[in-house]
């Protein structure tokens, strides 16, 4: 983990190597300190020595200072290392995430890889700051301090190693008991914003069905499944204070009393006892950071845990070695495939598929809801890989392309249509990045788009919301499949994407694709068979397997299935006509 961890500190290695560095100076000047208050008491003013009193002075002036330049500067660095390492942290997932495939993705929830982007890589800065600083100025300024202490008097620094165990116990039983807790919290914490994000897409229908009282308690419930944990957590960590403040308290009265003996006895002078005190703070302030520290570590610990998850899962989808690097055209062979989302042959989502499809054909799809359609296609541009079987695309396996060649020539409009916020011109280069204004029109003109965007006050610079919440299902369809057609692939997948439009702009669309994109190879996946009757071929799908194959009027004679959708449609219209 911690090796995995360390690669993000990358370009911040200076900086990270350079903040021990300085706060070792500063710890060092810090334990002169005591050192030089005591000769300048027994020395100068005990002996009313002005001329020790202006040289000790000055020397403890100028370490005071160099002391805060070195702890600015300390602070700075640290600063400088955490954010950056933070920031490199953030792209690292990002661009892991950006590398899975859909199997990948499945096994992380949305909110978990949000919570994992912000909550947990928060968590883990806080730790690598306090890490390279305070968990290196506290252990030096704890051994340095002992060190002075025993050369003062060997036998009074005996009190300090006394609080040791009884703080070291202590701090072991916080340790053990506030750990899992903190993990399960910050699972909570996936639930919780998975709740958040769940109501914020959804919020519509929640005020439509008038459920917002649901969800408030659905949001309370967790909210406070999480207060009671971290509070939980927090009392453990909380007895941390106390047992310091009683450690602290307890060496300080145990010197104060030894000592005073001492000073009587004329075996210890005022300025060491002085010391002895100060270097007491010392010890026992740098034992009170480096808890703190380890308080951090067990916070982080869990964080760091689901962020290496992230950082060490590698996409199942990969490039050959020496990958095509071109896609011939758009014929589509499945040979024998089937497909399991768990990979498993005994739970087959897909099974047997056998399939020819040349290219620049229009081929239908239909069938019920979890028939397979949208998982079949998905197959195509390796979303999914096949679990058994060969998929050939311009006849060659899928899996020797390269993947972004492959599906930079597969576009495909998904049941989700997704928008983002921009311009419409800028949503639309999410097709072709470089694509002139000429092209966006006539792509937009071929899905039935061009006339909605004229009739908006800003045209094709009218900015989308995000999801493209201040557009119609229709219009955000449309926008879709023209981004899509913007690719100039070799084939265009439309996952039930003409759902929300018209029966009459759904015509519009499938003429202007068959008279000016006849080289493209087409699949339609629709719950109207209007929307695929003129197809080349019709596919019939049924609990996963391919329950007939045919042009329209072939399945009307052959299949009993795509007759009776077509007979109820037919019916539906006719009495809604009525």
């Amino acid at each position: 983990m911690i090796k995995t961890l360390a690669k993000s500190i990358r370009d911040n290695k200076k900086v990270a190597i350079l903040t021990p560095i300085l706060v070792s100076i500063e710890a060092i000047l810090d334990v002169l300190i005591p050192f030089l208050m005591s000769i300048l008491i027994d020395n100068g003013i005990n002996q009313n020595d002005v001329g020790v009193i202006y040289k000790v002075g000055a020397v403890l002036i100028l370490c005071a200072i160099a002391s805060l330049v070195f702890g600015v500067l300390a602070g700075r660095t640290a600063a400088k290392a955490s954010n950056g390492f933070a920031r490199n942290l953030r792209k690292d997932m990002f661009y892991n995430v950006q590398k899975f495939s859909f199997s990948n993705i499945d096994k992380f929830s949305t909110a978990s890889i949000i919570t994992r982007h912000t909550t947990d890589i928060t968590n883990v800065q806080m730790a690598f700051q306090m890490i390279i600083r305070v968990a290196v100025r506290s252990p030096l300024l704890l051994v340095f301090s002992l060190i002075m202490a025993f050369t003062i008097n060997a036998k009074l620094a005996l009190i300090f190693l006394a609080a040791i165990p009884i703080l070291g116990i202590g701090l072991y039983f916080i340790a053990t008991k506030a750990h899992p807790i903190f993990e399960k919290v910050f699972k909570t914490y996936d639930k919780l914003n998975a709740v958040v994000e769940e109501n914020v897409k959804g919020i519509r229908v929640v005020k439509s069905y008038v459920t917002e009282d649901k969800e408030i308690n659905k949001f309370k419930n967790i909210s406070n499944e999480i207060y009671r944990d971290f509070s939980k957590a927090e009392k453990i960590v909380a007895l941390n204070n106390p047992l310091m403040q009683f450690s602290i308290n307890l060496v300080i009265i145990l010197l104060s009393w030894f000592g005073g003996k001492a000073i009587i006895g004329l075996s210890l002078t005022t300025g060491e006892l002085t010391s002895l005190i100060s270097y007491a703070m010392q010890i026992l302030t740098s034992l009170m950071m480096l808890s703190m520290v380890l308080v951090m570590i067990m916070i982080s610990r869990a964080s760091a845990e689901r962020i290496t998850e992230i950082l060490n899962e590698e996409s199942d989808l990969k490039n050959k070695e020496n990958p095509i690097e071109e896609v011939p055209n758009g014929s589509i062979q499945f040979e024998n495939v089937s497909f399991s989302y768990v990979n498993d042959e005994n739970k087959l989502c897909l099974k047997n598929i056998n399939l020819d499809i040349k290219s620049g054909e229009t081929v239908g799809i239909i069938g019920g809801t979890g028939s397979s359609k949208s998982t079949l296609v998905q197959l195509i541009p390796r979303l999914y890989d096949v679990t058994t079987g060969n998929l050939k695309v311009g006849g060659i396996n899928v899996k020797d392309y390269d993947l972004k060649v492959l599906r930079n020539q597969v576009a495909m409009v998904l049941q989700k249509n997704v928008l983002f916020s921009g311009t419409i011109k800028e949503n639309l280069r999410w097709g072709n990045e470089n694509a002139t204004d000429e092209e966006i029109i006539k792509a937009c003109k071929q899905a039935q788009a061009d006339e909605f965007i004229n009739q908006f006050e800003d045209k094709y610079d009218t900015y989308i919301e995000e999801g493209g919440t201040n557009v119609s299902g229709g219009q955000k369809q449309r926008l879709c499949i023209a981004r899509a057609l913007l690719k100039n692939p070799k084939i265009l997948i439309l996952d039930d994407s003409t759902s929300a439009v018209d029966t009459k702009t759904d015509s519009l669309i499938r003429k202007a694709f068959k008279e000016e994109l006849p080289n493209i190879t087409k699949l339609i996946i629709a719950q109207r068979i209007s929307s695929v009757q003129d197809a080349d071929k019709i596919i019939v799908m049924e609990n996963g397997e391919i329950n007939g194959v045919g042009t329209h009027e072939e399945l009307m004679k052959t299949n009993k299935i795509y007759n009776e959708v077509y007979t109820s449609q037919v019916k539906g219209g006719n009495s809604n006509e009525e």
